[in-house]
């Protein structure tokens, strides 16, 4: 029997663990930590027949000089592609994969489109799904968005799902352990700096991604986005451009763009874009993406129509989640870099009463302290960025702001602003209160779903008591 070696016990672990097992495998998953709710996982893997091993990964040389076999190492996301562990087996020549790349070996007879990009790749994954069903084809979303990749890849081994097309999103994480990786249609959504920490060179970042662009036998860019059109033009010459504006669409007679009020693709209107609803720039961008896979996938217009007119976005990301006394609460906890933030921004009506902080990630600020001297009344802080964000925007020349620590403390805080503003200023318009947090959310919270569904859960309370 085959010995395969799962690193990392998040869902993603869980899923290629229970994937392998389910195709005849022995397995062990290895954990570098340990916690109440891993031993939880230990025990419910264990009684499948999974070995589980907590507080530290394997010395995959110890164990080949012992004699064992060692098959396969597949890497959760979450662990680094360069830990010494992850490192070793590679040297040793051992057969190590990540996540993703373990998932394609089960469904790379299915078509994929693989998304990536730094920003707006959820939006894009979430409609791109979202049209292929409304055309009656079954299509999953998975990856960094969803189920993981092999929960699908099992469902598939065991002839519970039979799907027509894999829709993945795929982060740098992810696409790094995944060399042969090979999409029918490649998205890149967006290019700025981010997790330079796991990455450390913004070149590193833009290669990895880069990879599956390559690799993809359609390629889809973005081209509003400036990096990208530098560096994608020449590299992918029979690339689809998406673009908004008018001398972006001379330059892409091929691709998808906005022109006279349609959506057009190859110059054959679409849709109109009234039917529309998301809000900003960036989402009309996003949209021409999943429009662009739509018609290379053959899907007929009507279809792509029927599902953007109800589409309303995806949660945490620009999510409305009420109104009190006219004012909107809007759920950006998706925004997790300076970049997002700064189209979270743009995205929403002024005067912004802005909460942001959290755990700081690398990057360059001064677009977002730009949109924040134009936009916001007043800046609420919380988390470990709190005092790093307070001195930036000192030094960028905005007074309103103050540092609250905690969301609960924000959300009151915002609240009350806002209705002040709005009773003393009745001719202006009405603020917008925006949770877009230009950070990392693991300062306080598990993950940004879990920050953004407390955030939801603090305005729906305001809202209901003063109903």
């Amino acid at each position: 029997m085959h010995q395969a070696y799962v690193l990392g016990l998040g869902q993603s672990g869980i899923s290629a663990a229970k994937l392998l097992k389910a195709d005849g495998w022995q397995v062990t998953v290895s954990d570098s930590s340990s916690s109440p709710s891993l031993e939880q996982r230990k025990q419910t893997l264990e009684s499948e027949g999974i070995v589980v091993e907590l507080g530290g990964f394997p010395d995959f040389a110890k164990l080949l000089k012992s004699g064992q076999s060692v098959d396969l190492v597949a890497i959760s996301p979450g662990v680094p592609w360069d830990r010494q562990e992850v490192e070793q087996a590679r040297s040793l020549g051992l057969d190590t994969i990540g996540e993703i790349e373990l998932a394609w070996r089960y469904l790379k007879h299915i078509p994929w489109v693989g998304i990536t990009g730094t920003n707006g790749k959820t939006t894009v994954t979430s409609l791109t799904a979202e049209i292929f069903q409304a055309a009656g084809l079954k299509a999953i979303a998975c990856g960094n968005i969803g189920f993981p990749a092999c929960e699908i890849a099992l469902q598939v081994l065991q002839q519970k799902l039979d799907p027509d097309w894999i829709i993945a999103e795929l982060s740098s994480y992810q696409i790094e352990s995944a060399k042969t990786v090979k999409p029918k249609i490649g998205i890149w959504t967006t290019f700025t700096p981010d997790h330079l920490n796991r990455h450390y060179t913004l070149d590193a970042y833009r290669n990895i991604k880069a990879r599956l662009i390559d690799q993809s036998a359609n390629i889809i860019l973005n081209g509003n986005d400036p990096y990208l059109v530098n560096f994608g033009a020449a590299m992918w010459p029979k690339a689809i451009w998406t673009g908004l504006d008018e001398q972006v669409v001379e330059a892409i007679a091929d691709g998808a763009c906005i022109h006279e009020g349609w959506v057009r693709f190859r110059g054959e209107p679409i849709f109109p874009i009234s039917h529309w609803q998301l809000l900003g720039k960036h989402n009309r961008q996003n949209l021409l993406m999943a429009v662009a896979a739509a018609k290379l996938a053959g899907i007929d217009s009507k279809y792509i129509d029927l599902a953007i007119s109800s589409f309303r976005g995806v949660p945490h990301r620009l999510e409305h989640i009420c109104f009190y006394e006219g004012i909107a609460f809007i759920n950006d906890s998706k925004a997790t870099n300076y970049d997002a933030a700064e189209v979270g921004l743009r995205a929403v009506k002024p005067p912004v009463v802005l909460i942001a902080g959290g755990q700081p990630k690398q990057g360059e600020a001064s677009a977002w302290l730009e949109q924040i001297h134009q936009r916001a009344i007043s800046v609420l802080l919380i988390g470990e960025a709190a005092s790093l964000f307070a001195e930036m925007l000192k030094d960028a020349g905005f007074k309103n702001y103050q540092i609250v620590e905690t969301l609960e403390n924000a959300v009151k805080h915002a609240a009350h602003i806002a209705h002040s503003r709005a009773h003393n200023h009745p001719s202006q318009p009405l603020p917008t209160v925006l949770f877009s947090p230009a950070c990392a959310s693991f300062d306080q919270f598990a993950n940004f779903e879990q920050r953004g569904d407390r955030f939801r859960q603090l305005c729906q309370e305001i809202c209901q008591e003063f109903r």
